[in-house]
């Protein structure tokens, strides 16, 4: 069998000097009777059964005859030939005849594995339908099973075996123009605990949404699951469990490991590779962020993405309440990655806004943790993240006796534990409040800290509500509410575009109050009417457009960007430069 050319066409974010803006559009957004892209010469690729095997370049049935003819496939397909939407159809038809959640998510990552551009197509055009089977709440269940549904090996897998040997580990992976990885020790998986090398579940998923809402070419994409072990005894017993079976590492062979994988991105990829922290637990996931944000172009997406969407919720919602953020005492139920990250967020914000110093903006914070309000009578045994939160009160020692004392305004829920938002806590704060917000943001769903209908019913409609799992309208005294959901995809995909087409070389914080005033602006008054917080996932591609050159013009105006000049009109520039699903007519030409 002859070996042939066959072309991706692959925007090649970051290198200003190769392709001008204009050059560098994908097919997503073109006019229908545009000619057909034909691929240029770039890569070599088997034709035949290895054509049909590889999901890069497959499509299966949409073989054209002549692609048939090409690339000795006659034969090996039956002899229809449909299209692309026909094959989504057939897709959904198939996925939507499941009734258990998981199943649906092993039939949608199975088609990844099997032809990648449609399963891309199917995700984008029905993404309120499928975010909550390939993310959550889905993925969380599928991280628990992990090993239980495992097909075939996706991402790379490092583990304290391959200590020295890491660098080569990410030359075995074949794409050598990574440009975002998400990694993952699966510590904290959601709210559901040490999964071990299982978590490799959400860097898969992640990287699929950064694809599908951001416009990250898949081939420029690494999902990595770092494996020290775990503690959990159910998953080292179960005979399926994929990774180590061993307690987990800490202290120096932890950190030696983690170092040698952060140098060896570099070494492999450049300055200007995306590292995502993913579902670290808090000791490592503050230290990790601190030790390498001055080094890499690294965030943590439960610290600062979790912040930046929590915060766009907050900056929508006051056109409801009236004021300013600084006009709002705030209580956080939940003091780990999640909930300081946005207190800190939201301590920036509010300095920046009004006239108020960072310590000030801090004051109008308070927390609980596990083991009541934090103080100031605690300071010495709190972790270091909770100290600027410590202020001078009595003790509280539950959420219900510490609304009462404080009397808040917002009550936010990043506990990771279900129920927690009782009753008694829900009419308190609506005793005193016209309008109190609500956020309950853990997930998956049977970690939410209330359901939107007990929101609603115990503050009698009065409350602005957002959750971090997604709940359907509810409708209390006559009027229906649409529940807008404090997802982080709304963020990290727009975040890792504007890095992209900047070049940026590291991640500042303010870029991260730009990604969130972007998504705020995207309420509008319609939204509003029905208390919605949260734009619909239907326009997340446009949406994360508009956070990607937000994001780009805040480095640019940093100094972090290196791709010189800056483009005139980022928006345009970031939707010319993001990936489409739409089959290409593959080329070729005998050796």
């Amino acid at each position: 069998m002859a070996t042939q050319f066959l072309k991706e066409e692959e925007v090649r974010h970051g290198e200003p000097d190769v392709l001008p803006a204009k050059d560098m559009k994908d097919s997503f957004g073109e006019e229908e009777d545009a000619a057909e892209p034909i691929t240029p010469w770039s890569r070599i690729v088997a034709s035949g059964m290895e054509l049909l095997r590889d999901p890069m370049y497959n499509k299966g049935s949409a073989f054209t005859e002549e692609e048939r003819d090409r690339h000795y496939l006659r034969g090996l397909l039956p002899p229809a030939v449909v299209s692309q939407e026909l094959q989504v159809e057939r897709i959904l038809h198939n996925v939507r005849s499941y009734e258990n959640p998981l199943e649906k998510y092993v039939a949608v990552m199975d088609l990844q594995e099997r032809n990648e551009r449609l399963f891309y197509k199917v995700l984008i055009d029905n993404v309120e339908e499928l975010l909550p089977i390939v993310y959550t709440p889905t993925v969380g269940e599928a991280c628990q099973k992990y090993g239980n549904i495992f097909r075939r090996p996706r991402g790379l897998y490092i583990s304290l075996k391959d200590k020295g040997k890491v660098l080569d580990i990410l030359k075995n992976w074949p794409e050598k123009d990574v440009q975002v990885i998400v990694v993952t020790d699966g510590e904290r998986i959601l709210g559901l605990g040490d999964l071990g090398l299982q978590g490799m579940g959400i860097p898969v998923g992640k990287l699929a949404l950064y694809t599908a809402l951001g416009g990250i070419r898949p081939s420029s994409t690494l999902p990595v699951a770092i494996d020290v072990g775990t503690n959990t005894e159910s998953l080292l017993n179960n005979p399926f469990y994929i990774g180590l079976r061993q307690k987990r590492a800490t202290g120096k062979e932890y950190d030696e490991l983690l170092h040698e994988f952060m140098s060896a991105v570099k070494q492999a990829y450049g300055e200007k590779v995306l590292v995502q922290f993913e579902d670290f637990a808090n000791h490592n996931a503050f230290r990790l962020l601190e030790k390498y944000n001055t080094t890499h172009l690294v965030f943590n997406d439960d610290i600062q993405g979790t912040a930046a969407v929590a915060l766009a919720g907050l900056i929508a919602a006051l056109p409801l309440t009236g004021g300013a953020l600084a006009d709002h005492k705030f209580l956080f139920f939940g003091a780990g990655e999640a909930g300081t990250g946005i207190a800190e967020i939201l301590s920036l914000e509010i300095s920046r806004q009004g006239k108020h110093t960072l310590e000030e903006a801090r004051k109008k914070i308070y927390l609980v943790d596990s083991k009541g309000l934090v103080t100031k009578s605690r300071f010495e045994t709190l972790q270091e993240f909770k100290k600027p939160y410590a202020h001078e009160h009595e003790p509280c020692g539950n959420l219900v006796s510490a609304i009462k004392a404080l009397k808040p305004t917002v009550l936010i829920g990043t506990s990771g534990r279900g129920g927690t938002f009782t009753k008694e806590a829900l009419e308190e704060i609506a005793s005193y409040q016209d309008k109190p917000i609500v956020f309950a943001l853990s997930n998956p769903t049977s970690q939410s800290e209330c359901t939107a209908e007990e929101a609603y019913k115990y503050t009698k409609g009065k409350c602005i509500f957002a959750s971090g799992s997604p709940f359907g309208p509810v409708t209390y005294d006559g009027k229906t509410y649409t529940i807008g959901q404090s997802n982080n995809c709304y963020i990290f995909p727009g975040m890792g575009l504007g890095c992209i087409i900047s070049g940026a070389i590291r991640v500042h914080e303010d870029m991260f109050l730009a990604a969130a005033e972007s998504l705020a602006a995207n309420i509008k008054q319609d939204h509003l009417d029905k208390r919605q917080l949260f734009p619909s996932f239907t326009e997340i591609r446009d949406i994360s457009a508009n956070i990607g050159a937000a994001v780009a013009a805040k480095a640019y105006e940093l100094g972090l960007a290196t791709r010189l000049p800056q483009p005139k009109d980022l928006v345009a520039y970031a939707k010319s430069s993001m990936y489409s699903p739409t089959y290409r007519q593959l080329r070729s030409s005998l050796l």
